[in-house]
């Protein structure tokens, strides 16, 4: 039986579903656990028969693990990974892989130095939604147009990282399967045209709301209308996607879809959201095991953080930026 040591950082909702995976898979052994606090860590552990650590350095430098898995803030996934691969770890990291294009290329370099897996999650991509979308796209002919909406409203909005400007980073970015998603579909983008808003929560540190929205020309000539907002602001809860193309269109709302041809429309089954953690975490070790293919490059992953680096430029300054 082959046993891969890991060693997992994070507590919440993401580590929870990768210990649950690690638990069901004889291949792997879950060793270790850095948290925040010490006593949520230890409640953490008990189901998963796993050391609680509270310093995430600690972790890293245990003699025991060959793979880390990072499931932490946005914005310490850059230094956790570069620690990581330095201390000669095989590294599985939640999107985003840091909070700039820039910081992230220095991290894949550093992973091709050390010969290390570097892999950076992006369950979209094997979501049962995504999966239908891509095979129905052939029978619509070409795309020229879509609206991809992702609205959540919270009321009040959540005391937690994910409503804290430097902890979440800029919203395309701390949300990068949105752009990733489009991305994947419809190829490689030629001009991008964003601007955000945020309203301010109860301490400095935190938003109550944000809206974000990009409009992205793609190579193709295809338009693309992404909306994405959370929080006190946001009435109603959305999730659509709209794509338009010269013999019919796709629509998707919820968990529901339609394809609409010229003489007919029919629903999309969409199959299930559930179990991306675990598919991810079977293939990671199907690769560090038996070299199988991953479903998702570094370069894919690179390249939509470098859209949303651009977003982020455009909504800044006010000007559309060209990649």
């Amino acid at each position: 039986m082959y046993s891969i040591r890991v060693g997992l950082i994070g507590t919440g909702y993401a580590a929870k579903a990768r210990a649950e995976s690690l638990m069901a898979d004889s291949r792997a052994k879950l060793v270790a656990v850095a948290g925040r606090s010490l006593e949520k860590t230890r409640e953490f552990c008990q189901a998963y028969g796993a050391e609680p650590l509270t310093a995430w350095l600690d972790l890293l430098h245990r003699p025991d693990l060959d793979l880390v898995i990072i499931a932490s803030v946005n914005a310490d996934h850059a230094a956790m990974v570069r620690n990581a691969l330095q201390a000669e770890r095989h590294v599985v990291v939640e999107y985003p892989l840091a909070l700039s294009w820039s910081e992230a290329a220095a991290l894949v370099e550093l992973s091709q130095t050390q010969n290390r897996l570097l892999h950076v999650e992006h369950i979209e991509l094997l979501s049962g939604i995504h999966q239908a979308v891509r095979q129905a796209l052939p029978t619509i002919g070409t795309p020229f147009y879509v609206r991809y909406a992702n609205l959540n409203a919270q009321h009040p909005a959540p005391n937690k990282w994910t409503y804290a400007y430097e902890q979440f980073g800029f919203p395309l970015v701390g949300a990068l399967s949105r752009l990733h998603r489009l991305i994947n579909l419809f190829g490689n983008v030629a001009t991008v045209s964003c601007q955000a808003q945020y309203w301010q929560g109860a301490t400095p540190e935190f938003f109550a709301a944000c809206l974000c929205t990009a409009q992205l020309r793609f190579m193709s000539g295809l338009v693309a209308d992404l909306i994405y907002g959370k929080g006190e602001t946001v009435w109603q809860s959305s999730r659509t996607l709209e794509i338009q193309a010269e013999r019919g269109g796709i629509f998707v709302e919820g968990e529901q879809g339609k394809l609409v041809l010229p003489d007919q429309s029919e629903p999309l089954q969409l199959g299930s959201r559930r179990g991306l953690f675990a598919k991810d975490t079977a293939m990671v070790l199907d690769h560090l095991i038996t070299g199988a293919p991953l479903y998702v490059s570094l370069a894919d992953s690179l390249y939509a953080l470098k859209v949303a680096d651009a977003a982020h430029c455009s909504a800044t300054t006010g000007q559309t930026v060209n990649l």
